[in-house]
């Protein structure tokens, strides 16, 4: 799962055992060698999707960002300026370092609390791979922060897998960590909130509509389809409305 060149096990110990912000600082160098950097795969599908469904568009906005691996994927689906924020100084510095077009601007910020001065300027908001630092019960915040950052007719996009089901070893994987992380959680402070099993399509297409958004979604056949037919991703496409 690692390269020589990612961090070591006393690294990620140190990680895990720190609050999400510090964690990441402490992660930042070394993170793009680790599994948990969303595949250039899931990147290009994305892309392709969105450009051949919307084509192009103005502004984009990358919700915790981290070392910036949907940006380069932003900068070539829209024309305008790209945004990338995120919690974490050191994920931000990395992402400099990766894409220093001055047509990117980093912002640190919280996304459950996107700053006003974002305003209503982007015409599509992305975020990959970090759903799972939010708790159910802060998805309105965070929805309804990127809802505000959008022009009207705006997207947020985002991918989304099926479930995995109880016959698969994934399923037994991510159980697993999910409950070793709630005992972490519940013996250890500062708490490091991530969770594989947290987001389910149906809770978050509710959470969607109340912050105003309408709710599609595409598969991504690039992934295949499950012994039922459905896609093993979906790209899910929330529109602010016009």
């Amino acid at each position: 799962m690692f390269t020589s060149q990612g961090p070591t096990l006393r690294e990620l110990a140190v990680q895990a055992l720190s609050s999400v912000e510090r964690g990441y600082d402490l992660l930042a160098p070394t993170f793009d060698r680790t599994p948990f950097r969303t595949p250039d795969r899931m990147l290009d599908a994305v892309e392709e999707t969105l450009a051949d469904r919307e084509g192009t568009f103005g502004t984009g906005l990358d919700v915790c960002c981290g070392t910036g691996a949907g940006i380069g994927m932003l900068r070539r689906l829209c024309r305008g300026r790209v945004t990338g924020v995120d919690l974490s100084t050191g994920m931000l510095a990395e992402a400099a370092r990766a894409h220093p077009d001055s047509r990117v601007d980093l912002l640190r910020a919280d996304a459950r609390a996107l700053p006003a001065a974002l305003g209503d300027s982007y015409d599509l908001a992305v975020s990959f791979g970090a759903f799972g630092h939010f708790l159910p019960a802060e998805r309105p915040a965070l929805f309804s922060g990127i809802h505000g950052s959008l022009r009207p007719g705006g997207v947020f996009a985002f991918p989304i897998g099926a479930p995995i089901p109880p016959t698969h070893p994934a399923w037994w994987a991510v159980t697993g960590f999910d409950a070793a992380m709630r005992l972490r959680n519940a013996v250890w402070r500062p708490p490091f909130v991530m969770y594989y099993r947290t987001f389910p399509l149906s809770g978050v297409r509710t959470d969607l509509h109340t912050a105003g958004f309408t709710v599609e979604t595409a598969p991504l056949p690039h992934f295949g389809h499950r012994p039922d037919g459905t896609p093993h991703w979906r790209l899910v496409l929330a529109r602010r409305g016009k």
